[in-house]
């Protein structure tokens, strides 16, 4: 397995205490800081744009995860490929077909920057599994895109062993991050199952941020 990396969820920072925040996060040993940019209408709600993480990129040295809840990934990607993003992944489920995920994917590849496809629960993983040589990430939804603080969905594992067969199998460099619920426990079991990369939004935010990043790199195997 690669090394674990902790990428904590802004959608539940604490925007009172953004400093103060900010500032431990710094001093954690978080590698990224997960960025969800919603539309609205890919999914009921709303978030942030590409100024938004530009100006996070400015305050902390972690690297800007962006992952994509919008209707046209293809135009909201070009936005924040010169806003910083050191990886994004967009919705297979927002894209034409798996061929215009995968073209995505490498236009952002092009630039520098890693490239990632997300899927919802409801969407089988198996349509990816042959292309996984292409993407630097895999993102397993655990709980429905949209909003913070979602209950962890177990059945979800099962997509992530998959991905984690066939990048073993093949002896790939693809990471597998998950999203959604995850705390000590939920974290212990999707990485039993194979995930590489976790994003964590209220059990960091709501906590002591440094204990609550070091709780979960110490379950590491």
């Amino acid at each position: 397995m690669q090394d674990l990396i902790i990428s904590p969820s802004i959608l539940s920072l604490d925007y009172a205490k953004v400093s103060e925040q900010l500032a431990a996060l710094e001093r954690s040993n978080a590698k990224w800081l997960h960025f969800d940019v919603m539309d609205a209408h890919f999914v009921p709600n709303l978030t942030f744009g590409p100024d938004v993480c530009k100006g996070f990129r400015r305050a902390v040295s972690l690297m800007m995860d962006v992952h994509l809840m919008v209707v046209d990934p293809w135009f909201v990607s070009d936005l924040f490929l010169r806003s910083g993003a050191g990886l994004i992944s967009f919705h297979l489920e927002a894209m034409k077909d798996i061929q215009d995920a995968l073209a995505l994917c490498a236009h952002i590849r092009k630039h520098g920057v890693m490239g990632g496809i997300a899927v919802k629960p409801a969407t089988p993983i198996e349509p990816l599994l042959p292309y996984l040589d292409q993407l630097d990430l895999v993102l397993i939804m655990s709980v429905e895109p949209g909003f913070g603080g979602q209950s962890f969905m177990p059945e979800m594992l099962d997509k992530v062993k998959q991905v984690h067969k066939e990048i073993e199998q093949r002896k790939l460099n693809t990471r597998i991050q998950i999203d959604g619920g995850i705390n000590e426990a939920t974290a212990r079991l999707a990485i039993a199952a194979g995930c590489d990369t976790l994003v964590a939004g209220s059990y960091v935010f709501r906590a002591d941020i440094e204990n609550a990043v070091d709780s979960l790199l110490c379950l590491k195997p």
